[in-house]
């Protein structure tokens, strides 16, 4: 079946991974491969992750192990407003490897998953305005790239 949501576990096999803070809560992590179109309009396979957080007594309640295949959907969404108040940086949308925050006018725009049994659930996606900002920066990681590989191609 395309597009599967699988259960992952830790390298012992733990699906339930507990809080470090509190043993009473924790998080269940899920993944699926699908295909996505970026703002460009280029399509790529990515696979995307989602925690399902709860108390531990609660995720239990799943019965799920490491590699099961379950229904739904992992859900991208993307907002203006932070979704953690406390902690709005947590969740910024960044352009790859230039630490670019994407933006919609001069607004930083965020970026979460999340788990949905509704395998109908829509991705909610922000296309970005700063594209020269972030071009610049690709430029200039480009431009360090080469000259670094120049640099070892000397020595």
């Amino acid at each position: 079946m395309k597009n599967q949501v699988v259960v992952t576990g830790d390298a012992a096999g733990n699906v339930i991974i507990t809080s470090a803070n509190n043993p009473e809560y924790g998080f269940i992590r899920v993944e699926q491969s699908r295909m996505l179109v970026d703002d460009r309009g280029w399509a790529r396979k990515k696979t995307v992750s989602a925690l399902i957080p709860g108390k531990v007594e609660d995720l239990q309640g799943f019965d799920w192990s490491a590699g099961e295949v379950v229904s739904g959907k992992v859900v991208v969404e993307e907002s203006l407003t932070p979704f953690n108040t406390q902690d709005p940086d947590r969740d910024l949308k960044i352009a790859g490897d230039t630490g670019v925050i994407c933006t919609f006018e001069n607004k930083p725009i965020y970026r979460k998953t999340r788990y949905s049994i509704d395998a109908n659930s829509s991705d909610t996606f922000i296309k970005h305005d700063n594209v020269d900002e972030i071009r610049a920066a690709q430029q200039v990681m480009t431009e360090a790239l080469k000259s670094a590989q120049s640099q070892t191609a000397f020595n």
